[in-house]
């Protein structure tokens, strides 16, 4: 069993500051990362119900969450899920950061999850995830967690948990504008990451079929999945009340993810990335379209 790091929100937070006063080139972050995404997160410190927030996460989370979270993963490692372990490092390598500690937890749904702090950081990957996806699908997914280290969003993810899942309900109702607050971040987060998880696979459509995946859950249903028509279920819900229930999720419909990652796929960043035809889409003209894709007006 690993030993969680304490997380520090407080040394966080001057640490950020200081980056920006000296002019560190940290300040802007990885030039995939969705604008409000980076914009949200930079007035997060200046927020004190978030601030209040984070700082009771960290205390369940060192009294009590570490251990139920690590007691049951198996770590990866070069002798223990080589496979795994190679994809880590490829992801890793395409985001230049180091490479994660990966846990495999036996869990039933398709899933994985990054938890820690921005310094020492450890991705779990349900096994059923394992089971169902191929190893270039597994880069997108393992690469959007890298994504979330790259970014520092880890005490972000830690904390939002935490108070979703752990606290009493008196708890959960103080704390309630800072889990929304957080939530809405989160859905902008989302957007940065499946970037990230492109960037490592090298391919949108592949990145695509990870995605969706986990909508489906079913390999008997897999080869009949027609992305097209799922689409179009987001232009069938635009106009409808249960959009309004999107604000209180930690990540946006699975229709407008995609969407989203097929407008980064036409960014000159990306294809720059993936080596194809030079030209495309400024990052700028990929997070206004995307914005309005997210508000609803795409």
């Amino acid at each position: 069993m690993a030993n969680a790091p304490d997380l520090d929100f407080s040394a966080y937070v001057a640490r950020k500051k200081s980056e920006r006063a000296g002019g560190d080139e940290a300040e802007a972050g990885p030039a995939y990362a969705y604008i409000w995404d980076k914009k949200t997160r930079a007035t997060f410190e200046n927020m004190k119900p978030v601030e209040m927030a984070v700082s009771s996460a960290v205390r369940t989370y060192k009294n009590v969450y570490r251990s139920q979270l690590l007691g049951s993963g198996v770590k990866v490692s070069d002798r223990q899920f080589p496979r795994i372990q190679r994809i880590a490092q490829t992801c890793a390598d395409t985001l230049h950061i180091p490479t994660p500690t990966v846990y495999i937890v036996n869990h039933p749904t398709l899933n994985a999850m990054t938890y820690g702090t921005n310094e020492e950081s450890f991705i779990m990957v349900h096994s059923a995830l394992v089971d169902h996806y191929s190893d270039e699908e597994l880069l997108t997914v393992i690469g959007h967690e890298c994504g979330h280290i790259h970014n520092s969003h880890v005490v972000y993810l830690t904390t939002l948990h935490i108070l979703t899942q752990f606290l009493g309900a008196f708890t959960q109702w103080v704390m309630q504008p800072a889990v929304l607050a957080l939530k809405a971040w989160s859905r902008r987060a989302e957007i940065t990451c499946d970037r990230a998880g492109m960037l490592c696979s090298g391919s949108d459509i592949t990145s695509a079929r990870a995605l969706t995946k986990l909508a489906l859950g079913s390999r008997k249903l897999y080869e009949e999945f027609n992305l097209d028509a799922f689409l179009e279920q987001y232009e069938e819900g635009k106009e409808g009340v249960g959009k309004y229930l999107e604000a209180f999720a930690s990540h946006p419909y699975l229709p407008k993810r995609v969407l989203a990652m097929r407008v980064f796929a036409e960014s000159e960043m990306y294809k720059k990335a993936i080596g194809a035809a030079p030209g495309g889409l400024s990052m700028k003209e990929v997070d206004d379209r995307v914005a309005a894709l997210l508000k609803g007006d795409a």
